[in-house]
């Protein structure tokens, strides 16, 4: 009986190996083992590579399945000047293997001037903190679970899913808005409740005393546009999309801008791209700035197109540094003159010299204050002459003029200067006079309010064919922008790729902008961080 047994249990295992071996056998043969291995083997007998097992992986690895996202992990670190932001690193299933490809870092949510308050800075670094943390609990909760298996070469379908996670954001962030305004409105109502008894007005305007004047706009200005509240966490959004186009770019061993070419032009690479001309900015005499003069936020170098772009970045810091030495020689500008000299040189001097004051921003941009318009052009010409360079063929120049930060309501004009003031009609004269005087201006940025549409077209009709006028102020929310485009006319807009920005939102608005022959210019946005990207992205 025992020798039955053990037979019986021998036939049997004999069966399951031969049954394995089958279902091994059709499993091989179901993936097509057995003729890749030919395939790879035959042509290797002829090829003789170097490396054989590395020739195999190579072969093989082509085979595989694609990369698909595995995690998503953000974290806080610090930008360019110790503000906290956003950082997202994408992990991939590669070959069976969970690898940590690459992150992005997106800059800060919000600008704000450095002549700003104690109090306003306190409230910007809250809810900086707070728009942080939200986005980074967004990631490591929600997004996270939502992306995770999909290819991150499908840009389209990543930030389509997240314009809709950040749609239901967006209103819920809304409904609370309303609700924290209503329960305001009710605490106000409580505090200071409306007495039964005031009387109502008698419909008679009170005549103005004798000798009191009331100031009023000579023509009414149209009231600036409420502010976008920025949704907390929507960096979340725009960083998520970079690190995925980063990721997608990586795993196919290709640098970023060429992926984003790739992407624009439905996967065909153009017959030839063109090489970003850098806006670097060199001088600040804005409102936050020493001095009477408001209307040049920015005064930037643009290097000739025939330049490299290492040749033009190099050309920018030596007329920097010339100009810093400009100014140290005026500080050491005897402050009293002799009794002959008194009148006429002194007067000549004043009208030359900007004020010795300077200081370096923390994006290393030369602050200094200045009287007039003509001052810091004229302590940039003398830096280009000192160095044998000639504005306008060697270098060009671009102004920010920030006008939306430069309207008095009360009087409807521009505070152009401390104390002069200029309607937006005023406004083009002043322009014409100042590319007039300095042909070597090619670019004037905000020269106007958005809401100043009429004199836009103005601008652009009197000025359009000497020099670009580009918008920025306007396109704040690039999204929004996508939806609205309620731009003023222009040659062109700054685009700058924060908060809920999409890649595939930036590669849609640059494809309008060519389509109407406008240049796109991506901004560097307050507090740069260690992610080089915004290059690519140019």
């Amino acid at each position: 009986m025992e020798y039955g047994e053990n037979r019986s249990g021998a036939e049997q295992r004999q069966f399951t190996i031969t049954d394995l071996k089958h279902q091994a056998a059709e499993y091989y043969r179901a993936n097509e083992v057995p003729q890749r291995l030919e395939e790879v083997l035959n042509a290797m007998f002829y090829q003789r590579p170097e490396d054989f097992y590395g020739h195999l992986a190579n072969y093989f690895s082509e085979l595989s399945k694609p990369p698909v996202i595995c995690t998503l992990f953000g974290k806080r670190v610090l930008d360019g000047i110790g503000r906290p932001t956003l950082e997202v690193e994408v992990s991939c299933r590669v070959r069976n293997c969970v690898k940590r490809i690459c992150s992005s870092i997106i800059s800060s949510h919000t600008e704000i001037l450095e002549n700003a308050s104690p109090e306003a800075v306190d409230a910007d670094e809250k809810e900086r903190d707070e728009s942080v943390n939200i986005a980074i609990e967004w990631i490591n909760e929600s997004l996270h679970e939502m992306l995770r298996g999909l290819l991150p070469t499908d840009q389209h379908n990543v930030d389509g899913l997240l314009g809709e996670y950040f749609a239901k954001k967006a209103e819920e962030d809304k409904e609370r808005r309303e609700a924290e305004k209503e329960k305001e409105k009710e605490s106000q109502e409580a505090e200071f409740p409306i007495s039964s008894s005031t009387t109502a007005p008698s419909g008679k305007k009170k005549s103005n005393k004798p000798g009191k004047k009331v100031s009023l706009p000579e023509k009414p200005v149209l009231p600036a546009e409420p502010t976008e509240p920025v949704v907390m966490g929507s960096m979340a959004i725009g960083c998520i999309s970079l690190a995925v186009a980063k990721t997608a770019a990586t795993l196919r061993d290709m640098p970023l801008y060429l992926h984003v070419a790739l992407l624009k032009h439905n996967q065909e690479l153009p017959k030839e791209l063109a090489m970003p001309l850098p806006m670097t900015t060199v001088l600040s005499c804005g409102k936050s700035s020493p001095g009477k003069l408001n209307l040049m936020k920015e005064v930037m170098l643009i290097p000739p197109s025939w330049l490299t772009i290492k040749q033009g970045i190099e050309r920018c810091v030596d007329i920097q540094k010339q100009m810093i030495k400009l100014l140290g020689q005026m500080a050491n500008v005897p402050s009293s003159m002799g009794e002959s000299k008194k009148s006429s040189s002194r007067d000549a001097a004043k009208k030359a010299l900007p004020p010795v004051f300077k200081k370096m921003s923390h994006l290393g941009c030369l602050v200094t204050g200045t009287e007039s318009l003509e001052q810091p052009l004229t302590l940039i010409q003398s830096a280009c002459a000192n160095l044998s360079l000639e504005l306008g063929i060697d270098i060009h120049l671009g102004i920010n003029c920030a006008a939306h930060e430069l309207m008095d309501y009360t009087k409807g004009k521009y505070e152009v200067v401390l104390g002069t003031h200029k309607s937006p009609d005023e406004m083009l004269d002043v322009y014409v006079d100042l590319l007039n005087k300095f042909p070597s201006i090619i670019a004037l940025i905000d020269p106007l309010r958005k809401e100043d549409s009429q004199q836009w077209t103005s601008l652009c009709n009197t000025l359009g064919s000497k020099c670009y006028l580009i918008a920025e102020d306007s396109c704040r929310n690039l999204s929004k922008l996508l939806e609205e485009q309620n731009t003023p006319k222009c040659s062109g807009l700054i685009i700058k790729y924060t908060n809920e920005a999409k890649i595939s939102d930036l590669l849609e608005m640059t494809r309008r902008l060519d389509g109407r022959k406008h240049i796109s210019i991506l901004g560097s946005p307050d507090g740069e961080s260690s992610d080089d990207s915004l290059v690519d992205l140019v």
